[in-house]
């Protein structure tokens, strides 16, 4: 599976906001975004009227961008949303929020999401009692994630540096353990997405 390795901060100005995937220099005044706010490459600061395609498109890719999702595994839950019950879209993002490095930043053990990949593969975390390394993990209600390497230096810094950082309603969250008490509504997801235009995207 492919990887992207280059500059994350290109997709921040890319899809025109921050995204804030390298956790506190999202924060600061290196900020790539914050310094060059239009989208890289020459024709970047090009005014382009977006089409109704184009539109879809670049919800779908901030979306993805955001929780740091392949394509072909974004177009698996987009699937995956279309056959539960509920609204597809919503489901989408119930599902997005439900993997394991979601959960890992969400609850502060981790500055970014992609920290957060890197701590679960490293196997840092476990899930009722069990080791976990997949980040793409899919966790429900009721299931416990804790912190095996509390000491660890990287993970000690995230729970410092985020202890002030308000803790999602939808999960119950201790000094080192996360339990999930129901997946989020619609609300309580601060992504800013507008799910239907992915709906559309995928409905084409």
């Amino acid at each position: 599976m492919s990887r992207y390795t280059g500059a994350v901060c290109r997709y921040c100005r890319r899809e025109g906001e921050k995204l804030f995937l390298k956790g506190s220099r999202c924060y600061s005044e290196k900020c790539a975004y914050q310094r060059r706010s239009y989208a890289p490459g020459q024709h970047g600061q090009g005014r382009k009227k977006a089409s109704e395609y184009g539109s879809q498109l670049r919800m779908k890719q901030k979306a993805r961008r955001f929780y740091g999702v392949q394509e072909s595994q974004f177009a698996k839950y987009f699937d995956i949303a279309v056959k539960h019950q509920g609204i597809t879209g919503e489901n989408l993002l119930r599902i997005l929020e439900s993997r394991m490095d979601n959960i890992v930043y969400r609850a502060g053990f981790a500055n970014s999401r992609k920290e957060a990949r890197q701590l679960v593969t490293h196997r840092h975390f476990m899930i009722n009692g069990k080791r976990i390394n997949i980040p793409s993990y899919l966790l429900k209600e009721g299931d416990i994630l804790s912190v095996r390497s509390i000491d660890l230096d990287k993970i000690k810094g995230a729970i410092e540096a985020n202890s002030a950082r308000p803790k999602p309603a939808w999960m119950d969250v201790s000094e080192n353990t996360a339990t999930i008490l129901r997946l989020p509504d619609r609300n309580e997801i601060d992504t800013n997405v507008d799910e239907q235009f992915i709906v559309e995207f995928y409905s084409r």
